[in-house]
């Protein structure tokens, strides 16, 4: 009898935190006051494992399998590939949310265990301009600024507000991809004026020290980064509680995904973490010990679809239209690549009914 109860208890408890932490309604528009919107998030953790897939054709005329679902008719503005950095973003309107959405593709899988026991030793080394005390990781605020990334992004932000007016920006990405989609943020927002800019990561590492976290959340308050369980690489680099102000610091908002329940009837929980950004009861209370938590979220597969790193696939007729530089780096832009391909199709499907 005592063991029905408590089980009863269980079931309650986790019904009540799933009424608290999650935004059961659908809406056809975000608004940028929530903290958290569950739906939101199940959308946009897809447009963090879309980044990822290696046919750039399919990813550009946004038809691969991991183009469906929740992100049906999004329209791609500009697919930005920095074949040197192994860096991959995008940036579309995806009309439902009545935004403009920018994603970030995080470490591939095949490198990603070498990644992991680098930034165990990676130390504070930049400092972050325009803000005095406020130091960040030097790998993570190089691949967002000093690489092609960032002009692409930044073109195609511009070219996608004077199709559609000034629509809300959101930014996403998954892994080293969050840690570049919080720099674009911040980028958005200081540097530009962008105020209506949200940010959700998922499986985020820390990027800054305490004074940057401060100086982040205050400029980019809507910003959301999703943990999983006892994913690893959002306790990565370490965070050294007896040197507070010198050592890496995650800046708010967490929500931290965790199972509760026995057997059979587990739930999973959405846990609303604290403003500090390193909420002793959220994924700090467990060991960040799994890989195999940091590529699954919501349920949603994360990581390339490809072993082999940096692999690319494209039609010759996008290969051809693309904006590259001597480097090999290139831009993919919907102004006229999306009629040559269609041209082509229709040259081969002729050739082969003739």
């Amino acid at each position: 009898m005592e063991r029905r109860r408590l089980l009863a208890c269980v079931i309650v408890i986790c019904l009540i935190s799933l009424c608290v932490a999650r935004e059961l309604n659908v809406k056809s528009k975000y608004a940028l006051p929530a903290i958290y919107n569950h739906t939101l998030a199940t959308i946009l953790v897809e447009y963090s494992s879309a980044v990822y897939m290696s046919d750039l054709t399919e990813l550009f005329t946004w038809t691969c399998e991991r183009c469906n679902g929740l992100t049906k008719g999004f329209e791609m503005i500009e697919l930005i590939v920095d074949v040197q950095a192994c860096l991959q973003a995008f940036v579309g309107v995806a009309k439902d949310l009545d935004a403009i959405v920018i994603a970030f593709r995080g470490t591939q899988e095949s490198s990603i265990q070498n990644w992991i026991e680098d930034l165990y030793w990676k130390q504070l080394d930049c400092n972050y301009p325009g803000t005095s005390d406020a130091m960040v990781h030097h790998g993570f605020y190089s691949a967002y600024h000093n690489t092609t990334v960032r002009p692409g992004i930044l073109s195609a932000v511009k070219s996608a507000r004077e199709l559609y007016g000034d629509l809300q920006i959101m930014v996403t990405g998954h892994s080293m991809g969050g840690a570049m989609a919080a720099f674009c943020g911040l980028d958005l927002r200081v540097n530009f004026g962008v105020h209506n800019v949200q940010v959700m990561t998922f499986g985020q590492p820390r990027i800054g020290n305490a004074a940057f976290a401060t100086y982040y959340s205050k400029l980019v308050p809507f910003t959301t980064r999703v943990t999983n369980e006892h994913d690893m690489v959002p306790h990565l680099p370490p965070y050294f509680y007896l040197f507070p102000g010198k050592t890496y610091h995650h800046f708010p908002r967490e929500v931290w995904l965790h199972n509760l329940g026995f057997g059979t009837l587990v739930y999973q929980i959405e846990t609303v973490c604290d403003s500090s950004g390193e909420d002793p009861t959220c994924s700090r209370s467990v060991s960040g010990n799994s890989i195999a938590d940091h590529l699954t979220y919501y349920g949603v597969e994360m990581g390339c679809d490809a072993e082999v790193a940096c692999k690319m696939v494209m039609h010759p007729a996008l290969a051809a239209y693309s904006k590259t530089d001597e480097a090999g780096n290139f831009v993919l832009s919907r102004d006229g690549a999306i009629s040559v391909l269609r041209i082509n199709r229709e040259s081969d499907a002729q050739s082969t009914t003739s």
